[in-house]
């Protein structure tokens, strides 16, 4: 089952949503430069809520049901970067990546309690009927990205309380997201180049 392509019509909203993706570690990258923190916190605030209303198309409201905590993500990043707006502190801002990488932990971390695992519903969108292999190694994918998140989450606290405004711009904005490209370029390798013949072996076997 393959996933229906945008019409023509909803090009400039997927562009606009792109868009707004990659905002995001621009604004970290640049956050020095745009001013006090708390415009930093209005800019973050805004993103996530425009992001949100723009994200409206088919394969984002699937998304949004995978999960019961993604209001409870969107709460919790909003008064972050609320209170990072109000209160104006630096201290606040620094932690704003600590804050995204734990909301993410928890997310996919209560899919592994609760079950199905997070990448599994992924998965499913594509593939509505999983062998239970395929389920299997969606738990383990699910498992390495918490791995991901929670040393994700002490390096960026470690960078936020110790660092310099560069190095926590330069991680936050830049090494950590291609962190997350080879991860997934790394997990996508690994599934065609290892566990497909594997499994492909274990059938005609």
């Amino acid at each position: 089952m393959q996933a229906t392509p945008p019409s023509r019509a909803q090009w400039p909203r997927h562009a606009a949503n792109v868009v707004l993706k990659l905002a995001y570690p621009a604004v970290i990258l640049g956050a020095w430069h745009i001013g006090a923190p708390r415009y930093v916190g209005i800019v973050l605030l805004a993103l996530l809520w425009v992001q949100r209303w723009i994200g409206t198309g088919s394969a984002t409201a699937r998304l949004r049901v995978l999960t019961r905590l993604d209001w409870v993500l969107a709460g919790l990043l909003t008064c972050s970067s609320a209170a990072i707006a109000i209160t104006d502190s630096e201290t606040l801002l620094r932690l704003y990546p600590v804050m995204v990488n734990a909301a993410l932990l928890l997310t996919f971390g209560a899919t592994l309690r609760h079950g199905p695992s997070m990448v599994e519903k992924f998965a499913r969108l594509r593939t509505p009927e999983l062998p239970p292999r395929a389920v299997l190694y969606t738990r383990r994918v699910t498992q390495v990205w918490c791995g991901f998140f929670a040393a994700n989450a002490l390096i960026a606290a470690l960078v936020a309380l110790y660092g310099s405004r560069q190095a926590w711009a330069l991680y936050n904005g830049a090494i950590a997201y291609a962190l997350v490209g080879l991860l997934i370029v790394g997990e996508i390798a690994y599934r065609k180049l290892v566990v497909r013949p594997y499994a492909g072996g274990a059938e005609a076997a």
